[in-house]
């Protein structure tokens, strides 16, 4: 309801990437899930996103105290009781570290399989190593989506950086390749705001995504895919894409948006 024709993102709306963790949920035959997520904005988002697709039952939910809270055995005493044939996990930054570990500790992870949603990533995976992998989650993006953008930002992020980028990398680089491509269309007149909007609706740069497209409320239209932790051919853990679990996503909010161009 609050799009504005001056806001573009190149991200997602925080229930998209959790909406496609419940349909895998359901390819899975998972029946008795459990939920633990922070207690804030995100992560509610992000409940809400797996609670509106997944099929079965929910069990369990914890949302926990954000960001003071980093001891989860309470919450995994629970889950060890309630016994659910799986648990989807919501924890970015240090709260993700420790979540996989003391699941580990808690000696669930070879008992009761673990899905999460921006918990792993490239800068937790090098000390997060053999605990995390195997591990599957959702994303707009992967390091190895074979997209000829996405294979030389990749090769030279690593480069530079020593190390897999990670998706809020890989947005920004379309980011910032979105609004070249406006500043481009316009040949530098930043004064031409619907010359720079029109360019921007167009979306045409290369996007590491591959084609890139809006909607109606300036959030991409976009691919969502199953991600596994694995070891390249060097020893490096990262991530490759599974498959493609939505094809071409529109959020669920677009259609709030009364815009139409």
């Amino acid at each position: 309801k609050l799009c504005h024709e001056d806001f573009f993102s190149t991200s997602w709306q925080n229930d998209q990437t959790t909406m496609a963790m419940g349909e895998v949920l359901n390819q899975l035959g998972v029946k008795d899930l459990y939920i633990m997520a922070p207690n804030y904005a995100a992560g509610k988002g992000m409940v809400a996103g797996v609670s509106r697709t997944f099929k079965g039952n929910i069990v369990g939910k914890d949302m926990t105290k954000f960001p003071a809270q980093l001891d989860f055995s309470a919450e995994l005493a629970k889950i060890r009781s309630v016994n659910p044939d799986a648990v989807f996990v919501f924890y970015p930054g240090k709260h993700g570290l420790q979540i996989i570990k003391q699941y580990s500790q808690a000696g669930l992870q070879d008992k009761i399989p673990f899905y999460s949603a921006f918990t792993v990533d490239s800068l937790n995976l090098p000390r997060l190593k053999d605990l995390a992998a195997g591990g599957l989650m959702t994303q707009f993006w992967a390091p190895d989506l074979p997209t000829p953008v996405n294979k030389i930002f990749v090769q030279d992020y690593r480069k530079k950086y020593g190390r897999y980028p990670t998706f809020y990398a890989a947005q920004s680089y379309d980011t910032i390749m979105l609004i070249d491509s406006a500043v481009r269309a316009v040949n530098g007149n930043l004064r031409d705001k619907d010359g720079m909007r029109t360019a921007m609706r167009r979306a045409a740069f290369p996007s590491v995504r591959g084609p890139f497209k809006y909607g109606n409320n300036h959030f991409p239209i976009q691919n969502f895919y199953l991600r596994k932790v694995v070891k390249d051919s060097e020893g490096n853990y990262t991530t490759n894409v599974v498959k493609t679990v939505y094809t071409n996503h529109q959020d669920t909010y677009a259609k709030d948006c009364k815009m139409s161009w």
